[in-house]
């Protein structure tokens, strides 16, 4: 009894520490503290710029697109304007499957299974079937989004008629608060 309990802890504690690892893009430069995904930017002419958000396979494309939002608001600030039209807008989805063994279904290991016995020249051999425990496996589709965006930034009061103008102080304001940020 006391063996099934400890495996018991062992196993939980492997969970957890996987579940740990798995969380979702911070709000912060691409590549901080060796994460994958977060923002960048690029100054293409004094009042334009390339900004560009990537999540890990975790971060929904929710998470990513408002990322890119906040961090070309908070660009637009930094460079001394008020408002931001998006010129080109766009979302990436990257898709890749995996396969797992299922480990309980396995437990006796590739060795149990129905076998044969055939007479040859050399005497008795033995025959396995090749195909026993190969289908139970599951896959699973892993997802990244990364969006990109070309904004050019502007003075004063955004455009009225212009409906990809946003005025980045209250972009900020609505955002900011809704992103998870390093510790």
């Amino acid at each position: 009894m006391k063996t099934s309990t400890t495996s018991l802890l062992v196993v939980a504690a492997a969970a957890l520490t996987l579940g740990a690892c798995a969380t979702s893009t911070t709000y912060a430069p691409a590549g901080y503290n060796g994460q994958r995904g977060g923002y960048a930017e690029q100054r293409l002419e004094s009042n334009r710029f390339r900004v560009s958000f990537a999540g890990n396979s975790v971060t929904s494309r929710e998470q990513v697109e408002m990322g890119l939002l906040l961090r070309a608001a908070e660009v637009t600030v930094e460079s001394g304007y008020d408002w931001f039209s998006t010129v080109d807008r766009a979302t990436d989805r990257d898709v890749r499957y995996q396969t797992f063994r299922d480990p309980f279904y396995d437990r006796y290991g590739p060795f149990w299974g129905p076998s044969w016995r055939y007479y040859g020249r050399g005497g008795w051999s033995r025959w396995n079937d090749p195909f026993w425990g190969r289908s139970d496996f599951d896959v699973r589709e892993i997802d990244r989004f990364e969006a990109t965006s070309e904004i050019v930034l502007g003075r004063g009061a955004k455009p009225a008629g212009d409906v990809n103008a946003f005025d980045a102080r209250e972009v900020i304001s609505n955002l900011g608060g809704r992103v998870t940020r390093p510790m």
